[in-house]
């Protein structure tokens, strides 16, 4: 369904009018204050360069603000709406941003990483799985705070796990904390 997102902005279609008619009126009442001494001048500069007819000119002027308008009232095609399939699971992954994820005791290609280097590893592979789930991310370190509610938006939890550096939230651990805030979002359903 195509629809207008503001079509209050219709309204200004007929401002070039209202300026033409109203700045003709006020320049017929004015006489000019700059006097050309010779007119014939500019009358062989239009013969010489003849650019386009003034209708032309006119109309594609019109065509130009009338696209304008119509742009900034902001259309948009709608179609129905499409149902996301429900059958999945809530999932709050809660990571710990503390210094204590500095301690590089992991393996990855052969490489010593920190903990959170592996855990943001996993963590992504686990969460590309997990089509039709509901899938938040709770990030504590002194104090937990919900950095992705419950969604359906699997790239963008991935995005904001990436986005995470050690001591973000902190420098101790707050492990009760963020277990209590992720127990009570997917008690709410994601909600509020």
């Amino acid at each position: 369904m195509f629809e207008f997102a503001w079509p209050w902005m219709l309204a200004t279609l007929p401002l070039p009018w209202l300026a033409r008619r109203l700045l003709a009126a006020a320049t017929r009442r004015h006489d000019t204050a700059l006097r050309v001494p010779d007119l014939a001048d500019f009358d062989a500069v239009a013969e010489r360069r003849p650019l386009l007819q003034s209708s032309t000119v006119q109309w594609l002027a019109l065509a130009a603000w009338g696209l304008l308008v119509a742009a900034s009232a902001n259309p948009r095609w709608l179609d129905e709406p499409v149902g996301v399939a429900a059958s999945g699971r809530d999932l709050m992954l809660v990571i710990d941003l503390s210094e204590s994820m500095q301690v590089k005791d992991f393996l990855l290609h052969d490489e010593p990483v920190d903990r959170l280097t592996a855990l943001k590893k996993v963590a992504r592979e686990f969460i590309e799985r997990r089509t039709g789930d509901r899938i938040g991310l709770v990030l504590f370190g002194e104090q937990a705070y919900l950095n992705v509610p419950l969604t359906f938006d699997r790239p963008t939890v991935v995005r904001m796990l990436e986005e995470t550096e050690i001591g973000l939230a902190g420098r101790s651990t707050a492990i009760g904390d963020a277990i209590g805030l992720a127990a009570k979002r997917l008690r709410e359903g994601g909600k509020g």
